[in-house]
């Protein structure tokens, strides 16, 4: 459903989804969510967003890996010996990495497969209920993105708009924010190219990054520690788009510290 953003988003409402249970390899995540919404009375409609989670995403499809069974290569030893990581947990980084960005002290900046760049390639201990054990992104967060938006419209009548969210730093910032790492049904960018400021002057390079401030907006409900996996924004005027939150993803060409 194309909606056109503009007057009508003063008032957005951030819905957190109540009693989702601790997920579980295999598990029906779409199930489980839709049920969520059902038990609190919410009926979905078109232009509802769903910002999910990346860790129930990852624990869904299985993306688990048991610290104990990881032999670490000597890049990873020696990585570990530099950085006073676990080498298993380095050798994981590792192999989900193309290449490494950045590395100082404790820090690891790294590239994975899906051109993505975070810390420690995605992998992360918290909210692990294994454990020993971490967890990694998903294989592709838009294709897991596109599944979820089709399993709940088999289970509604009704597409919504999916974002898979996980927490990030940035440069020259403190502190950190969710960002949008998968999405489907949603335009993960809105151009302003083109259009006049309130003063008449022509924009040649706005372009605001939807998918991650609906993503942000979620993790205030969300938190870190209040068992709230999934959030439901209303109220939101949005484009649907093919495009999934791989569009935001900066060229290497265009990146001005490289």
């Amino acid at each position: 459903m194309n909606t056109s953003p503009g007057r009508g988003d003063a008032v957005i409402e951030v819905i957190g989804l109540e009693d989702v249970p601790l997920i579980k390899k295999g598990d029906d995540l779409g199930q489980i969510l839709f049920n969520s919404i059902a038990r609190m009375g919410i009926k979905l409609d078109p232009t509802d967003i769903l910002v999910v989670t990346q860790k129930i995403v990852s624990k869904a499809e299985g993306r688990i890996i048991d610290l104990d069974t990881v032999r670490p290569s000597k890049l990873a030893e020696t990585i570990a010996h530099q950085t006073g990581h676990d080498p298993r947990h380095l050798e994981v980084i590792l192999g989900e990495s193309k290449r490494i960005v950045k590395m100082k002290g404790r820090h690891l900046i790294t590239e994975l497969r899906t051109g993505h760049i975070c810390a420690n390639a995605g992998v992360d201990r918290s909210n692990v209920d294994e454990k020993g054990s971490v967890t990694l992104l998903p294989l592709d967060p838009d294709e897991s993105a596109v599944k979820m938006r089709r399993r709940l419209k088999e289970l509604s009548g009704v597409e919504v708009a999916i974002i898979i969210s996980d927490t990030s730093g940035r440069p020259f910032r403190m502190g950190q924010v969710n960002l949008a790492v998968g999405s489907a049904g949603i335009a993960p960018l809105r151009s302003y190219l083109n259009r006049q400021d309130i003063f008449g002057r022509e924009l040649t390079v706005t372009a605001i990054a939807i998918a991650d401030e609906l993503a942000s907006a979620a993790e205030l409900v969300m938190n870190k520690t209040d068992k709230i996996p999934a959030v439901l924004i209303r109220g939101y005027r949005f484009r649907t788009s093919i495009k999934g939150a791989k569009a935001l993803v900066r060229p290497a060409e265009q990146d001005l510290f490289a």
